[in-house]
């Protein structure tokens, strides 16, 4: 075999073992020769010249093109790398006329080591970034999913997870509170977000997300996968309990017998990987004040009175309800309120009874206000003549007996002569509320995964930020 055919040979090898080996199209390796020897081409010629690489299949070679522009001129004036004169122009192409752009074959370029050496850098960094691309669209639709690696580094606090074609990070804010993980530790996660950076593709995961339950809830129940289970709302504190609502499309199969399973084997399953997480499957129901019994289970609820505008309800149960109902820590009724969207007042029966009293006690100080008007007030949420004079005439107009807009501007009126001459006096028992027997939970407007990973990322480019300015002032110092 000659030289020519043993270089044909081996760069037609290189193409399809890199190709094959590395999961390349042909057309990237290819297009990525060209640029090599583009760029070593230019180097040695000049920068003004104007040059093309296309590979010749038939050849299995790198055509190189010079192109020039096509003049007629003096030979003393001609400009030969930028120009060729007409008659030369038309030995090559006889259609040729003045003003062509001409491509000519550049023969015997020599190159050396130098180009040599910069020939393959481009070929790598090339085949760099299409595995990066490639890597980059294979993770970005499995948004979503459950990923399983290996840990295997730590930095600045965050777990670094092998997935075998990159690497993943798990922040330490989405690792669950007491969670450890050792290196070489098998390490399962949910994949939030999957952005792609000057470095290559970036895989953010969470253990802590409560889409992550979700999930895990969808890998265990084959009811959800089939789409006859659904998984409403999901609320969590990472850890130590989360509650979600299911509802079911058929009306033979009970969601939440389906979601814990037989002997509680698949809730099970999900509480073990979140290292004895507790967990409230809860049936969903469009009818808030149902949905707001379900979810504040086990406690038993007496009342509950509720005020759509401001999506409040107040929730009376029994004393020995209350901490039931609260939970450790307030988590239960917080959970409640996160997963329901809705605030709960949650209050002891004695502690409303004594309220009521204390309300219809201080509205009777308004004239004309006996105690069955004063209990009209109070049910429409008023707790003392304060409340009164300084609300809306409209509001007041809701109360049942002062409908029309005399009565109700009275009502107020007379509230007001109340509150001038006592102050205060009338609304102690209500503004130094001990606060016993009473607690509110707020709902939390969760944030979406890629809104958390956008978060996360700027707090770790501000951390590295930050560390590289604290070593450039200790080499300064040094």
């Amino acid at each position: 075999m000659n030289p020519s055919e043993q270089r044909k040979g081996d760069l037609r090898r290189v193409i399809e073992t890199v190709g094959k080996d590395r999961g390349i199209k042909k057309e990237i390796i290819i297009s990525a020769l060209e640029q090599a020897v583009l760029m070593a081409a230019q180097k040695k010629l000049g920068g003004t010249t104007v040059l093309e690489a296309h590979y010749n299949g038939d050849s299995g070679e790198i055509d190189l093109f010079q192109f020039k522009k096509v003049v007629q001129s003096e030979p003393e004036m001609l400009d030969e790398v930028e120009e060729i004169e007409i008659q030369e122009a038309r030995k090559l192409d006889p259609e040729a006329v003045i003003g062509d752009e001409l491509g000519i074959k550049v023969e015997g370029t020599g190159f050396g080591r130098i180009d040599a050496q910069t020939a393959k850098q481009v070929i790598f960094q090339k085949i760099r970034d299409a595995e990066r691309e490639i890597i980059y669209n294979e993770y970005v639709h499995r948004k979503g999913e459950i990923i399983t690696g290996i840990a295997r580094r730590i930095e600045r606090g965050n777990l670094v997870i092998d997935l075998g074609k990159t690497d993943a990070l798990l922040p330490r804010t989405e690792i669950m509170p007491g969670e450890q993980f050792k290196l070489g530790d098998r390490v399962q996660a949910y994949l939030a977000d999957v952005t792609l950076t000057p470095r290559g593709p970036q895989l953010y995961l969470t253990r802590t997300s409560p889409k992550y339950l979700m999930k895990l809830f969808e890998v265990e129940v084959p009811e959800i996968r089939e789409g006859i289970v659904e998984i409403k709302l999901c609320a969590r504190e990472p850890g130590a309990r989360s509650k979600i609502s299911v509802a079911s499309k058929d009306r033979d199969v009970d969601p939440v017998g389906a979601c814990v399973g037989m002997k509680g084997i698949r809730v099970q399953n999900v509480i073990q990987e979140l290292k004895g997480e507790k967990i409230d499957i809860i049936p969903w129901s469009d009818n808030p004040v149902i949905f707001v019994r379900s979810a504040l289970a086990p406690a038993e609820i007496s009342s509950v009175r509720m005020d759509e505008r401001n999506r409040t309800m107040e929730i009376m149960v029994e004393d020995d309800q209350l901490s039931l109902a609260i939970g450790r820590k307030g988590q239960n009724v917080r959970l409640a309120a996160q997963l329901t969207g809705w605030r709960l007042d949650i209050i002891s029966k004695s502690k409303l009874q004594k309220r009521t009293s204390e309300a219809i006690f201080n509205l009777q100080h308004i004239e004309s206000v006996n105690e069955t008007m004063a209990q009209a007030i109070y049910q429409a949420g008023f707790l003392n003549a304060r409340q009164v004079a300084e609300t809306s005439i409209e509001s007041l107009q809701k109360i049942p007996g002062y409908d029309s807009l005399d009565l109700a501007t009275s009502l107020k009126e007379r509230a007001g002569s109340v509150i001038e001459k006592a102050g205060d006096l009338l609304t102690v028992g209500t503004l130094n509320d001990d606060g016993k027997g009473t607690f509110t939970a707020q709902p939390v407007t969760l944030k979406d995964a890629k809104t958390l990973a956008e978060e996360r990322l700027r707090e770790m480019m501000r951390q590295v930020g930050s560390t590289e300015i604290a070593n450039g002032k200790k080499d300064k110092s040094e």
